[in-house]
């Protein structure tokens, strides 16, 4: 499941693939008659150089060795609902249903940067994700849950730093030291200018707060990924799976230079970077995408960036199945979508996948819901016995010349953003918002045309409503958050609130590393809204950049 700002919505059938009208031929030499790809059409591949063997340089063939042999995937299933209560009720249903990591979904207000009370929150408060404002709503998040044995990702980018603050915050409550805490901030606020717009500060002060994170856990979290660089919502918006990776790639190298400009080794920090992957409906392009992004992260890293270790060299990746692909017709068609979706996921070498529930385009999902996309994983790695061999696709003639176009389509979107003089450069322009409307369009004139079809939406149509039940949030649970949090308000310490605030905004406007001061203000009971406020007095806001 996504955030509902970004992921699937009633009435959106398109599947973001690059693929050709139904009456033409597809990928390979089909033009000139051919139906197949031979050894022919791979003139100048050197197996040696461009695949190696799994788990070594370049990485095309995945960054493990035995991949699943020695351990699956984590399976990790997007979960937050209502109040913080009620996702800690679902967290520990999908722990005893054997899912092996959390992933929390938070709601529009606190993705903004909003406190549950502010009037611009009103009616959305727990809608589509979980709702946090204060470090009181995180340890409730967390209640009876060891920090310490779980791995967490955390799915939200402006506010990120404040989320994160909240979470060492209970992390030191509970006696877990900073070293042994293990999970994924998403963290990734480049790919919200191109794509999701939850944004609040303009770009560069946005990336500043990243790199803070990405310090304060190379010094004190070594276990922990403190940014996730997410193509997910790049595609959810329309971006063909080239776009997707060359966008994703090149916000990765952004963070990095960055990095490096903070003073930090990129061999320090580089091993606990990730990726977040959409995978579509084209089953063996979305297999080639990841093995030539790894192909070319790894490369990037190694020889642009100057790495030594061979582990800074790894594309590692959580993976989520298309939301944008599920259809509100027939919903129990999303069930097979998402089987074919995480198959391939895999087969292209995943870390970390999350499979979305059939009833995701009418509401969160229910439990039954989020029940059978968890046995799909659990189908998939245990009865299929696609996990026996790494790479099990390597050395495909078909699998290989297309792992190669998409490489070449990546690099040549590279020249494009270099020639931009880098990312921050093409946002000031309008780049990837107009790349991404312009292939979105494609998409969709494609289907109008009848050159892509949809099961049940525009082929094989049903009359009716879907005919399952959904998850309906009471607004009760709106009137209990906004009640909890006027009383906290009500109830701190006014002088240590205002003097952790003022250190905020000091760090801020001198440039200092923010972390260490929202952790304080956290501890303080300052507020999401209250933090973002006041960084706002220094960073400003961004209005969304240039019409173009």
């Amino acid at each position: 499941m996504s955030n509902c700002p970004s992921g699937p919505r009633p009435n959106v059938a398109t599947t973001a693939t690059e693929r050709p009208p139904a009456e033409a031929p597809p990928v390979g030499d089909q033009a000139n008659g051919k139906p197949f790809v031979g050894p022919e059409d791979l003139a100048g591949f050197d197996p040696a150089t461009a695949l190696g063997e799994p788990g070594q340089y370049p990485f095309t063939r995945g960054v493990h060795r035995t991949m699943y042999q020695g351990r699956l995937w984590t399976m990790r299933q997007f979960a937050g609902f209502g109040d913080a209560d009620d996702t800690n009720g679902r967290f520990k249903y999908l722990l005893n249903k054997g899912q092996t990591g959390l992933s929390t979904a938070f709601d529009l207000p606190t993705l903004m940067g909003r406190d549950s009370d502010d009037p611009l929150a009103l009616g959305e408060v727990g809608r589509c994700g979980v709702a946090i404002s204060s470090l009181a709503d995180m340890r409730r998040l967390f209640d009876g849950i060891d920090l310490g044995k779980v791995s967490t990702s955390m799915t939200i980018n402006a506010p990120a730093a404040i989320i994160l603050a909240f979470y060492i915050a209970v992390a030191k409550e509970q006696g877990v030291p900073l070293e042994n805490l293990r999970g994924t901030l998403q963290n990734d606020i480049l790919k919200e200018f191109h794509a999701q717009n939850e944004y609040v500060f303009p770009p560069r002060p946005s990336v500043k707060l990243v790199i803070d994170t990405i310090e304060y856990g190379t010094r004190h979290m070594p276990q922990w990924n403190t940014v996730s660089i997410s193509g997910y919502h790049i595609r959810e918006a329309g971006a063909t799976a080239a776009e997707e990776a060359a966008f994703t790639m090149a916000d990765g190298m952004t963070y990095v230079e960055e990095s490096i400009k903070r003073g930090l080794n990129v061999d320090d920090f580089a091993p606990r970077l990730s990726f977040f992957w959409d995978v579509h409906n084209d089953f063996f392009e979305e297999i080639a995408k990841m093995r030539a992004a790894r192909r070319i992260w790894s490369r990037v890293m190694r020889d642009r960036f100057g790495a030594k270790n061979s582990r800074s060299w790894l594309l590692r990746t959580h993976c989520q199945t298309a939301g944008v692909s599920l259809t509100e017709q027939q919903p129990m068609n999303n069930i097979m979508r998402v089987a074919y979706q995480a198959m391939a996921a895999v087969l292209g070498g995943t870390q970390s996948l999350h499979t979305n529930s059939m009833d995701e385009t009418l509401a969160l999902p229910t439990e039954q819901a989020v029940k059978i996309a968890l046995r799909t994983q659990q189908v998939l790695a245990h009865e299929t016995n696609v996990t026996q061999t790494a790479d099990p696709l390597g050395g495909s003639y078909f699998v290989e010349k297309l792992t190669s176009e998409i490489e070449a389509k990546i690099l040549a979107i590279f020249d494009q953003i270099d020639a931009m003089g880098g990312v921050l450069n093409a946002i000031d322009r309008g780049y990837f918002r107009r790349a991404i409307a312009e292939s979105a369009l494609a998409q969709q004139r494609a289907m109008d045309a009848g050159q892509s079809k949809v099961v049940g939406v525009t082929d094989f149509v049903e009359d009716g409503p879907p005919g399952i039940e959904i998850l309906k949030i009471d607004q009760k649970t709106e009137d209990t958050q906004v009640s909890r949090l006027k009383e906290l308000k009500a109830s701190r310490d006014a002088g240590r609130h205002a003097q952790a605030l003022d250190q905020v905004r000091a760090d801020a406007r001198d440039n200092r590393n923010m972390m260490p001061a929202l952790v304080a203000a956290a501890e303080a009971d300052a507020t999401v809204g209250e933090m973002m406020a006041t960084m706002k007095t220094v960073f400003g806001a961004y209005d969304g950049g240039p019409e173009w």
